[in-house]
């Protein structure tokens, strides 16, 4: 099941508190790190996907 924009966003709030909480192992925060790269990313092809809709739109 695809993640909405905003459960996305808000997975990684959860992981940045995670990383900067200073409390997890190395290789977890490495796993965490990597997810929230991966996370940025998509939320960042979600805007940009959004972004040309708007565009668009308002052409037509």
């Amino acid at each position: 099941m695809t993640q909405t924009y905003e459960e996305n966003l808000k997975e990684l709030k959860e992981i940045i508190r995670t990383l900067e909480s200073g409390t997890v192992a190395l290789e977890e925060m490495l796993v965490n790190y990597e997810r929230g790269m991966e996370l940025i990313r998509v939320c960042e092809k979600m805007l940009e996907s959004a972004e040309l809709k708007i565009v668009l739109l308002q052409e037509s």
